[in-house]
């Protein structure tokens, strides 16, 4: 039985993974520790709060002690790191924010699990670390950093210190990068939740340039099932690119979602594009499938119809992001269980 560190716990694709592991791994015990920042929703994983062998700390992975201290209390075998201011057009308003927690928080963070003894380390990355591509070719593992935008830059900070505990101190660290996630329970600042949102309320759809800029796109359950194989068969020291082979451009997307909520194309509105702004992302997962042997569930066809109706039919969740609400959870102290 695993005594798992969940970081980021309450965000997007780390609430998603709490709340798989907390149904395919019944017998582990799930440490959430989130700081609640504007994207953390503790809705997100309300349900499981009064379960056994859950629990829901609310801390900051650059503060030493409490890391130091949860890791302790709870005996703490396995963490996985998916904690990260991750949002481009706020790291260029702000991008000292982002360097605090990516690669300062990371690195606090991987000092106390190595004095503590953590047995598996899994640090989640992005493909943004890469740069970007031209119209061909694909993101490798062995593929060089070449981040452009402050964002990037603190998650490629992030791994160059992952990797450095691990050539250091051999530090048992594996780091994922993963292409753009969609999928439930993602905060409405990001492309598909804005399309599909800012659509159902008859609001103009802001894109970004001429919207021909490529993202590979990975449901978030894919994304998850891919973590989990790394976790129980990862080897220390590697790095593990994890893609959807859905490549589409941004236009393509927004067109696909309009299409699928019977909206006009005439929502759509051109917008400046953003500093900075990567022209092509694409991932080659062919080493995670080959040696880990995983492999996506979900057709971007399938995935995209599927986050659609989850938001229709959970327009209560983003509704209260939209109008602040969600802010008025009781957010102090601690919930759930220990076990």
């Amino acid at each position: 039985m695993r005594r798992m560190l969940v970081t980021g716990g309450m965000g997007f694709i780390g609430s998603n993974f709490v709340r798989y592991w907390r149904e395919r791994h019944p017998e582990d015990t799930v440490v959430n520790y989130d700081l609640l920042t504007y994207a953390g929703n503790r809705n997100n994983v309300a349900d499981l709060e009064e379960g056994p062998r859950y629990r829901f700390v609310r801390g900051d992975i650059a503060d030493a002690r409490q890391v130091g201290q949860v890791l302790a209390e709870e005996r703490i075998d396995t963490v996985v790191h998916f904690a990260a201011e991750s949002h481009v057009d706020r790291s260029i308003a702000e991008p000292q924010s982002f360097v605090g927690t990516n690669v300062l928080g990371t690195q606090i963070l991987l000092e106390a699990a190595r004095r503590h003894g953590v047995a598996r380390f899994v640090h989640i990355s992005t493909d943004e670390v890469y740069g970007t591509l031209g119209p061909e070719g694909l993101f490798s593992e062995s593929t060089p950093l070449a981040p452009n935008s402050p964002y990037s830059a603190s998650k490629a900070g992030a791994d160059l210190l992952a990797r450095a505990y691990f050539e250091t101190y051999r530090f048992p660290v594996m780091i994922t990068r993963c292409s753009n996630n969609y999928g439930p329970y993602q905060f409405p600042e990001k492309l598909i939740p804005t399309v599909i949102t800012r659509a159902l309320r008859d609001q103009p759809v802001p894109v970004y340039g001429d919207g021909l800029n490529v993202r590979d796109w990975l449901h978030v359950h894919d994304h998850i099932t891919a973590v989990e194989r790394v976790i129980e068969a990862g080897i220390p020291g590697e790095v593990y690119n994890i893609g959807g082979s859905n490549e589409r451009t941004n236009l393509q997307i927004v067109h696909r979602i309009l299409q699928e909520l019977g909206k006009p194309f005439s929502l759509i509105e051109f917008v400046p594009d953003r500093l900075g702004h990567d022209r092509r992302y694409a991932i080659d997962s062919a080493k995670i499938r080959s040696q880990l042997g995983w492999n996506p569930l979900y057709t971007f066809e399938e995935g995209i119809v599927q986050t659609v109706n989850w938001y229709v039919s959970h327009a209560e969740w983003w509704q209260s992001i939209l109008d602040g609400t969600y802010r008025r959870i009781d957010q102090a102290g601690r919930g759930g269980q220990s076990g």
